[in-house]
Parts: structure tokens; sequence; C-alpha cells
């Protein structure tokens, strides 16, 4: 029973470190890619939906994209979220096209992006100690129901607290060679 609790922690700490580095790949570092417009919403018929699920996102070139919405009448709007965006985007409507440049980077939107990063990082960090909290919430369950003696809920924790500091010490890791990269000129 608690190596179930450990193994599913685990997991779910492993999906968490994913996760983050899934939404680091977003952040630029320079160039146009598609992906850093995916956690822009746009307003949808009164519903906050994702950017790439009412338009079609394309690059034109190295420092620029091109946001084709599928709807008439969409262009402003999603013109609009990206303005509205942390991303420190300036989108220029071309009709229904929305072209977005992408400056290069100065120091100061180097730092911006930094701490946008570091709120990621801090986020799934947050998520894991929450894992932790679950796990050692359902061994505390199982010592009152006497299903595990004290001793083995005292080591469960112990091991479960031992998963929460690997996986924290490689977000930190993770985050570092993030920071490492944006900085870099």
């Amino acid at each position: 029973m608690i190596d179930d609790i450990k193994k599913t922690a685990e997991d779910k700490m492993k999906k968490s470190v994913e996760a983050l580095k899934t939404e680091f790949s977003k952040v630029r570092t320079g160039r146009a890619h598609p992906g850093i417009l995916d956690h822009v919403k746009v307003d949808y018929y009164g519903t906050p939906t994702a950017i790439n699920q009412v338009a079609n996102i394309s690059i034109l070139d190295a420092h620029s994209l091109s946001v084709q919405p599928w709807e008439k009448g969409m262009g402003a709007k999603i013109e609009k979220a990206i303005r509205d965006s942390d991303l420190g985007l300036n989108p220029a409507g071309m009709g229904d096209l929305v072209r977005v440049p992408i400056p290069p980077m100065t120091e100061e939107r180097r730092r911006d992006l930094v701490k946008v990063v570091r709120g990621e990082a801090e986020g799934a960090k947050v998520a894991v100690r929450n894992i932790r909290r679950d796990a050692i919430a359902h061994l505390k369950d199982l010592l009152k129901d006497k299903g595990i003696s004290e001793d083995d809920e005292r080591r469960g924790q112990d091991d479960i607290q031992k998963l929460t500091d690997k996986y924290i010490a490689d977000m930190d890791k993770v985050l570092a060679e993030k920071e490492k990269d944006l900085m870099a000129v």
C-alpha cells in the first residue's frame, strides 16, 4: 500500500517536471515559433479559448508569425488577446490576417521573461508540494485505519519527502538552464 502511494506520487511529480519543460519550451528566445502563442486565450463567443483553436498560426520568417483566423471578425479579438498577453508583442491586423512581429530581445525583455519563467517554475513546485501533501494525507489515513504502523508511516513520509526534494531540485536545474538560455545574447 505504501509503495503504491509512493509510486503514484512519483509519477505525478515526474509529470509536473515534464509539464514545466513543456511550458519553458513555449517561452521564446528571440526566434519566432508558433508555440509562443499557445497560452494566449482569445474571447470566443464568451469563452476564453486557446488561440490555436480559433486560428492557424504559421511562421512568416525568423522574426514574425502570421495568425489566420478561421472565422471572419475574429482578427480584432485575436489582435487584442495577443497585445494584452504578458508576451510583450505588438500584433498588426491586415484585414483578417494578424501579423505578429517578434522584436529582438532586449536586456529588459530578457529579464521580464526570466521573471515569467521563475513564476512558472514556482507554480510547478507548488504542484509537487501539493502531491506530497496528498500522499502524506493518504499515509495518515492508512495509519488511522490501522492499515500500517507508525514506523511505516514515518518511513513513508521520509521517502515521499526525499522524492519531493529530488523533483524540486530537478525543476531548479531546468529553471537554471532556461534562465541561462534566455540571458545568452
